[in-house]
Parts: C-alpha cells; structure tokens; sequence
C-alpha cells in the first residue's frame, strides 16, 4: 500500500503524473512533515526542531502562502491533529492550484492508535471528508471547497489482509456500486476487524462563482 512504502518512491510517481498532465515545475508543500520532509517539497510545521522550511501552526489560518501555489499537498498522519477540519481543508484548498492532488494518511477510528496519542483531536473514518466530495449534499452549505475523491484505501493487518478483508474493504475503489461493502464494515465490524489506517487522495476543484 502507499503508506508502506518510501514517501521517495510514492511522492516520484506522482510527480511522473503531474508533468504528464503537463504540469512540469511541480511545487510540493508538506504539511507537518516532522523530521521526515517528502524529498523536494515545501515542509510547514509548528515545530522548530523539525525539518520544516516554514515554521507555523497548521490552526492557524491563513498560511503563509498565495493562492494557487503547490501541484501537490501532502500530509502524514497530521490531519488528525488539527483542531478545525473544515478550516485547514479550506486552507489547503485555497493554497492549490486547480487540479493539484491532496494525499494524506491518518489512523483509521478503529485502530488503538487513534486513541494512544493524546495529542489527536479526532478520529477518522473513510467519510470524514464527504462534505468536500458532493457525497454529503444536505451538508453542501458548510463548505465552499470541492474536491473529488481519486482514492480511499484502508489497511489492516496482516491476519485480515490474509483473509481477504483488506480487498473487500477496499473493492469499492475499483466497483463504486460494493461501497455498500465498506459502510457495512465501518459501521458494524470495525471494531472486531480492525481498520489500521486511511489513505485519501483528492484532486482540487476550483469553481470561481462558489467561493466567498
């Protein structure tokens, strides 16, 4: 899965894409990147001792960037920690050009480790972003931001991966028609078999005469 492998190797595919979309001075911003910076990319972090090139808290809006700035947002088991999830999104959304790719990880609610660290202020599911997607239409005024889903991929351990679970879990990224698959899971077996992480990866839609 993406989150197994080197951030190097992930991030240079996607960058292969972005230029054959025609996209070739690629700018990357890697939001609370900590002491492991994606390769070429902008790190933003609150932290001095990290590796960040700017130093600023991720809850504290605006960030210090333009509008339509980065091809590419990463984030690294960070969204977890924000304090305003529609905030930092629409900062984000903001800070990309149109069409740019956001790619984050978090721990999936489920698993112990959303709840071991203090410091996480939420717990995720696969849904947690329907509101940006058009999936949530009665909640369409909370949000100006669009982004369309490229893919939601779930991890477990091995045991269930062995038996089959993971690609169940997952069958609608390929067959949109089983995701009756993955809310059924979510909502009644989770807890029994486990989810250990969520992968989003969203492209940026910019439509002028929906933002403020």
């Amino acid at each position: 899965t993406p989150l197994a492998r080197p951030r190097r190797a992930v991030v240079g595919e996607e960058l292969q894409g972005l230029r054959g979309r025609g996209v070739v001075d690629t700018k990357i911003l890697d939001i609370g990147c900590g002491k492991h910076k994606t390769p070429g990319a902008i790190g933003l972090d609150s932290n001095p001792r990290s590796d960040a090139d700017v130093i600023h808290d991720l809850d504290h809006v605006p960030y210090p960037f333009p509008d339509d700035e980065f091809d590419l947002i990463v984030g690294n088991q960070v969204i977890e920690h924000v304090s305003d999830l529609l905030a930092v999104v629409a900062e984000l959304h903001r800070i990309a050009r149109p069409g740019a790719l956001i790619k984050l990880d978090t721990p999936h609610y489920s698993d112990i480790a959303s709840y071991t660290d203090p410091t996480h202020k939420r717990h995720l599911t696969t849904e947690s972003f329907a509101y940006f997607t058009g999936d949530r239409p009665d909640f369409d005024f909370y949000s100006h931001v669009r982004l369309r889903p490229r893919l939601i991929r779930v991890t477990m351990l091995k045991l269930w991966r062995l038996l089959g679970f993971e690609l169940l879990v997952n069958s609608c990224n390929r067959r949109p028609s089983l995701r009756f698959f993955r809310r059924f899971w979510e909502q009644y077996l989770c807890f029994v078999v486990r989810g250990k992480t969520i992968y989003f990866e969203f492209e940026v839609l910019k439509n002028r005469n929906r933002e403020p």
